[in-house]
Protein backbone atom coordinates (compact mmCIF):
# COMPACT_ATOMS: atom_id res chain seq x y z
CA UNK A 1 0.00 0.00 0.00
CA UNK A 2 1.54 3.27 -1.30
CA UNK A 3 1.88 6.12 1.34
CA UNK A 4 0.91 9.50 -0.20
CA UNK A 5 2.10 13.23 1.64
CA UNK A 6 1.02 15.59 -1.02
CA UNK A 7 2.11 19.17 -0.42
CA UNK A 8 -0.88 20.79 -1.78
CA UNK A 9 -3.34 18.31 0.25
CA UNK A 10 -4.19 18.96 4.31
CA UNK A 11 -5.11 15.70 5.76
CA UNK A 12 -7.45 17.11 8.74
CA UNK A 13 -7.65 15.64 12.33
CA UNK A 14 -9.55 12.51 12.72
CA UNK A 15 -11.59 15.14 14.83
CA UNK A 16 -12.46 16.71 11.75
CA UNK A 17 -13.71 13.27 10.00
CA UNK A 18 -17.33 14.23 11.14
CA UNK A 19 -17.79 17.23 9.01
CA UNK A 20 -16.24 14.93 6.04
CA UNK A 21 -18.87 14.31 2.86
CA UNK A 22 -17.31 10.70 2.41
CA UNK A 23 -16.28 9.42 5.72
CA UNK A 24 -19.74 8.42 7.48
CA UNK A 25 -21.33 7.36 4.39
CA UNK A 26 -21.79 4.80 1.52
CA UNK A 27 -19.49 6.36 -1.62
CA UNK A 28 -20.57 5.17 -4.82
CA UNK A 29 -17.18 4.85 -6.53
CA UNK A 30 -16.02 2.63 -9.29
CA UNK A 31 -13.46 -0.35 -8.42
CA UNK A 32 -10.94 1.30 -10.42
CA UNK A 33 -11.11 4.33 -7.90
CA UNK A 34 -10.96 2.19 -5.03
CA UNK A 35 -7.90 0.85 -5.66
CA UNK A 36 -6.80 4.41 -6.15
CA UNK A 37 -7.43 4.63 -2.36
CA UNK A 38 -3.95 5.56 -0.44
CA UNK A 39 -3.16 6.05 2.99
CA UNK A 40 -1.42 8.85 4.68
CA UNK A 41 1.59 9.66 6.40
CA UNK A 42 -0.37 11.45 9.02
CA UNK A 43 -2.31 8.17 9.91
CA UNK A 44 0.45 5.34 9.77
CA UNK A 45 -1.55 2.02 11.74
CA UNK A 46 -4.87 3.11 10.98
CA UNK A 47 -7.43 1.73 8.78
CA UNK A 48 -8.13 5.05 7.31
CA UNK A 49 -7.89 5.26 3.03
CA UNK A 50 -7.99 8.35 1.09
CA UNK A 51 -9.10 9.81 -1.86
CA UNK A 52 -6.99 12.95 -2.17
CA UNK A 53 -7.74 13.65 1.13
CA UNK A 54 -11.20 12.80 1.29
CA UNK A 55 -11.30 9.82 4.23
CA UNK A 56 -12.91 7.04 3.22
CA UNK A 57 -14.02 3.59 5.03
CA UNK A 58 -17.63 2.62 3.28
CA UNK A 59 -17.94 2.01 -0.36
CA UNK A 60 -20.69 0.79 -2.44
CA UNK A 61 -20.00 -0.53 -6.26
CA UNK A 62 -22.81 -2.11 -9.07
CA UNK A 63 -21.08 -4.85 -10.96
CA UNK A 64 -20.97 -8.26 -12.48
CA UNK A 65 -19.89 -11.30 -10.45
CA UNK A 66 -17.13 -12.87 -12.66
CA UNK A 67 -15.88 -15.35 -10.56
CA UNK A 68 -16.50 -17.13 -6.92
CA UNK A 69 -13.78 -19.18 -5.63
CA UNK A 70 -14.26 -20.93 -1.88
CA UNK A 71 -11.21 -20.83 0.38
CA UNK A 72 -11.04 -22.22 3.57
CA UNK A 73 -12.38 -19.21 5.83
CA UNK A 74 -14.29 -17.12 3.17
CA UNK A 75 -15.40 -16.30 -0.08
CA UNK A 76 -13.96 -14.78 -2.76
CA UNK A 77 -15.86 -12.75 -5.47
CA UNK A 78 -14.58 -10.70 -8.12
CA UNK A 79 -16.47 -7.86 -9.34
CA UNK A 80 -16.06 -6.34 -12.86
CA UNK A 81 -17.88 -2.86 -12.84
CA UNK A 82 -16.63 -1.99 -16.47
CA UNK A 83 -14.56 0.87 -14.67
CA UNK A 84 -11.14 -0.77 -16.20
CA UNK A 85 -10.49 -3.00 -13.08
CA UNK A 86 -12.03 -5.78 -10.72
CA UNK A 87 -12.30 -5.91 -7.49
CA UNK A 88 -12.13 -8.56 -5.31
CA UNK A 89 -15.09 -9.36 -2.51
CA UNK A 90 -14.57 -11.66 0.68
CA UNK A 91 -17.25 -12.96 2.52
CA UNK A 92 -15.74 -14.13 6.11
CA UNK A 93 -17.43 -17.65 6.73
CA UNK A 94 -19.08 -18.39 10.23
CA UNK A 95 -16.34 -20.81 12.29
CA UNK A 96 -17.75 -23.58 14.10
CA UNK A 97 -16.61 -24.57 17.93
CA UNK A 98 -16.31 -28.25 15.69
CA UNK A 99 -14.72 -27.94 12.59
CA UNK A 100 -15.51 -31.86 12.19
CA UNK A 101 -19.63 -31.10 12.08
CA UNK A 102 -21.31 -29.37 10.17
CA UNK A 103 -25.01 -29.91 11.92
CA UNK A 104 -25.03 -26.15 12.32
CA UNK A 105 -24.70 -24.54 8.97
CA UNK A 106 -27.09 -23.89 6.26
CA UNK A 107 -26.97 -24.49 2.96
CA UNK A 108 -25.64 -21.55 0.57
CA UNK A 109 -28.00 -22.62 -2.68
CA UNK A 110 -31.47 -23.82 -2.08
CA UNK A 111 -33.03 -27.24 -3.12
CA UNK A 112 -32.46 -27.94 -7.06
CA UNK A 113 -30.14 -24.86 -7.52
CA UNK A 114 -27.04 -26.08 -9.28
CA UNK A 115 -23.84 -24.66 -6.61
CA UNK A 116 -21.73 -22.45 -8.65
CA UNK A 117 -18.36 -22.16 -8.32
CA UNK A 118 -14.26 -21.56 -9.23
CA UNK A 119 -14.19 -25.25 -8.92
CA UNK A 120 -15.69 -28.29 -11.10
CA UNK A 121 -19.09 -29.65 -9.77
CA UNK A 122 -17.80 -33.20 -10.26
CA UNK A 123 -14.69 -32.68 -8.06
CA UNK A 124 -14.77 -34.32 -4.57
CA UNK A 125 -15.54 -30.87 -2.85
CA UNK A 126 -18.50 -29.89 -4.30
CA UNK A 127 -20.29 -31.23 -2.03
CA UNK A 128 -18.76 -29.60 0.86
CA UNK A 129 -18.24 -26.23 -0.17
CA UNK A 130 -22.50 -25.43 -0.50
CA UNK A 131 -23.06 -25.97 3.23
CA UNK A 132 -21.27 -22.84 4.18
CA UNK A 133 -22.62 -20.15 6.56
CA UNK A 134 -21.31 -16.55 5.50
CA UNK A 135 -21.03 -14.10 7.82
CA UNK A 136 -20.90 -10.17 7.79
CA UNK A 137 -17.01 -9.06 8.73
CA UNK A 138 -17.97 -5.58 11.10
CA UNK A 139 -21.30 -7.26 12.70
CA UNK A 140 -21.13 -11.05 12.22
CA UNK A 141 -24.61 -11.07 11.10
CA UNK A 142 -25.65 -13.95 8.82
CA UNK A 143 -25.87 -13.30 5.03
CA UNK A 144 -26.67 -15.70 2.50
CA UNK A 145 -24.93 -15.33 -0.90
CA UNK A 146 -26.12 -18.32 -2.51
CA UNK A 147 -27.73 -15.89 -4.98
CA UNK A 148 -23.92 -14.32 -6.05
CA UNK A 149 -23.32 -16.72 -8.83
CA UNK A 150 -21.27 -15.79 -12.03
CA UNK A 151 -22.96 -13.97 -14.37
CA UNK A 152 -24.77 -12.05 -11.63
CA UNK A 153 -25.54 -8.60 -11.71
CA UNK A 154 -25.11 -6.79 -8.32
CA UNK A 155 -24.57 -3.69 -5.64
CA UNK A 156 -22.65 -4.23 -2.79
CA UNK A 157 -21.57 -2.42 -0.15
CA UNK A 158 -18.42 -3.00 2.21
CA UNK A 159 -15.61 -1.68 4.17
CA UNK A 160 -12.11 -1.60 3.30
CA UNK A 161 -9.12 -3.75 3.34
CA UNK A 162 -5.69 -4.33 1.90
CA UNK A 163 -4.53 -7.73 1.15
CA UNK A 164 -0.94 -8.75 -0.51
CA UNK A 165 -0.97 -4.90 -0.77
CA UNK A 166 -4.50 -4.44 -3.04
CA UNK A 167 -7.59 -3.01 -2.02
CA UNK A 168 -10.40 -6.05 -1.00
CA UNK A 169 -13.55 -5.28 -0.28
CA UNK A 170 -15.55 -7.01 2.93
CA UNK A 171 -19.22 -7.76 2.06
CA UNK A 172 -22.00 -6.18 4.40
CA UNK A 173 -24.95 -5.71 2.38
CA UNK A 174 -25.94 -6.69 -1.39
CA UNK A 175 -28.75 -6.46 -3.60
CA UNK A 176 -29.28 -8.10 -6.94
CA UNK A 177 -30.08 -5.43 -9.69
CA UNK A 178 -32.64 -6.52 -11.86
CA UNK A 179 -33.44 -3.26 -13.76
CA UNK A 180 -30.49 -1.98 -16.04
CA UNK A 181 -32.21 1.66 -15.18
CA UNK A 182 -30.88 1.12 -11.73
CA UNK A 183 -27.40 0.49 -12.50
CA UNK A 184 -27.29 3.78 -15.17
CA UNK A 185 -28.84 5.24 -12.58
CA UNK A 186 -26.18 4.24 -10.10
CA UNK A 187 -23.07 5.01 -12.53
CA UNK A 188 -24.59 8.31 -13.11
CA UNK A 189 -24.64 9.17 -9.32
CA UNK A 190 -21.44 7.73 -8.92
CA UNK A 191 -19.86 9.66 -12.01
CA UNK A 192 -21.26 13.11 -10.80
CA UNK A 193 -20.06 12.31 -6.98
CA UNK A 194 -15.99 11.73 -8.44
CA UNK A 195 -16.89 14.68 -10.28
CA UNK A 196 -18.24 17.26 -7.82
CA UNK A 197 -16.42 15.39 -4.76
CA UNK A 198 -13.80 13.44 -4.85
CA UNK A 199 -11.67 14.88 -7.24
CA UNK A 200 -11.87 18.25 -5.41
CA UNK A 201 -9.80 18.82 -2.47
CA UNK A 202 -11.61 18.73 1.02
CA UNK A 203 -11.09 21.90 2.58
CA UNK A 204 -11.98 23.34 5.77
CA UNK A 205 -11.32 27.03 7.11
CA UNK A 206 -9.12 27.80 10.36
CA UNK A 207 -12.44 28.44 12.00
CA UNK A 208 -14.35 25.31 11.36
CA UNK A 209 -11.18 23.39 12.30
CA UNK A 210 -11.12 24.78 15.68
CA UNK A 211 -14.83 24.94 16.44
CA UNK A 212 -14.55 21.25 15.24
CA UNK A 213 -11.61 20.83 18.26
CA UNK A 214 -13.67 22.19 21.11
CA UNK A 215 -16.58 19.83 19.96
CA UNK A 216 -14.00 17.29 20.58
CA UNK A 217 -12.95 18.11 23.57
CA UNK A 218 -16.22 18.84 24.58
CA UNK A 219 -17.10 15.18 23.77
CA UNK A 220 -14.26 13.71 25.48
CA UNK A 221 -14.70 15.67 28.51
CA UNK A 222 -18.36 14.32 28.36
CA UNK A 223 -16.95 10.67 27.76
CA UNK A 224 -14.66 11.31 30.80
CA UNK A 225 -17.15 12.26 32.87
CA UNK A 226 -19.26 9.09 31.95
CA UNK A 227 -16.82 6.57 32.72
CA UNK A 228 -16.08 8.98 36.35
CA UNK A 229 -20.02 8.37 36.68
CA UNK A 230 -19.93 4.68 35.87
CA UNK A 231 -17.29 4.09 38.33
CA UNK A 232 -19.10 5.98 40.88
CA UNK A 233 -22.12 4.11 40.40
CA UNK A 234 -20.23 0.47 40.46
CA UNK A 235 -18.43 1.72 43.65
CA UNK A 236 -21.64 2.55 44.87
CA UNK A 237 -22.68 -0.82 43.97
CA UNK A 238 -19.94 -2.62 45.51
CA UNK A 239 -20.38 -0.72 48.55
CA UNK A 240 -24.00 -1.58 49.07
CA UNK A 241 -23.64 -4.99 48.93
CA UNK A 242 -21.09 -4.94 50.98
CA UNK A 243 -23.36 -3.49 53.18
CA UNK A 244 -26.14 -6.06 52.95
CA UNK A 245 -23.80 -8.55 53.35
CA UNK A 246 -22.55 -7.55 56.59
CA UNK A 247 -26.06 -7.09 57.46
CA UNK A 248 -27.19 -10.41 56.50
CA UNK A 249 -24.28 -12.01 58.53
CA UNK A 250 -24.95 -9.86 61.66
CA UNK A 251 -28.53 -11.08 61.39
CA UNK A 252 -27.42 -14.72 61.16
CA UNK A 253 -25.56 -14.17 63.83
CA UNK A 254 -28.02 -12.65 66.01
CA UNK A 255 -30.55 -15.58 64.78
CA UNK A 256 -27.75 -18.21 66.30
CA UNK A 257 -27.56 -16.73 69.20
CA UNK A 258 -31.67 -17.00 69.86
CA UNK A 259 -31.55 -20.26 68.59
CA UNK A 260 -28.69 -21.15 71.05
CA UNK A 261 -30.45 -19.70 73.80
CA UNK A 262 -33.84 -21.50 73.02
CA UNK A 263 -31.97 -24.92 72.78
CA UNK A 264 -30.68 -24.06 76.14
CA UNK A 265 -33.91 -23.34 78.07
CA UNK A 266 -35.59 -26.31 76.08
CA UNK A 267 -33.05 -28.80 77.92
CA UNK A 268 -33.39 -26.83 81.49
CA UNK A 269 -37.40 -27.56 80.96
CA UNK A 270 -36.54 -30.93 79.87
CA UNK A 271 -34.47 -31.40 83.11
CA UNK A 272 -36.72 -29.79 85.38
CA UNK A 273 -39.10 -31.87 84.20
CA UNK A 274 -37.13 -35.54 84.49
CA UNK A 275 -36.25 -34.17 88.15
CA UNK A 276 -40.11 -33.98 89.02
CA UNK A 277 -40.92 -37.13 87.89
CA UNK A 278 -37.90 -38.62 89.89
CA UNK A 279 -36.02 -39.34 86.89
CA UNK A 280 -31.86 -38.51 87.63
CA UNK A 281 -29.42 -38.08 84.75
CA UNK A 282 -26.99 -40.60 84.83
CA UNK A 283 -23.51 -39.38 86.33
Amino acid sequence: MTIVNHENLVFYPAFCFKASPTHFTWVKMGAADVHRLRKSSDFVGQNIFFYNNHPIQFVSLVGIIVARTDVPRRTILILDDSSGATIEIAVLKQTSPNPGTTSQETPATGPGKPAWSSFSLTAPTATSLTQTTHVTSKDHNKIDISALQPGTLVRVKGTLSTFRSQMQLHLERFWLVRDTNAEMQFLDTRLRFLIEVLSVPWVLTDEEVETLRDDAERCDERTLEHKRRAERVARKRVEREERHARAIALQYEKEERERERELKKIREDGERVMRKFGFERSK
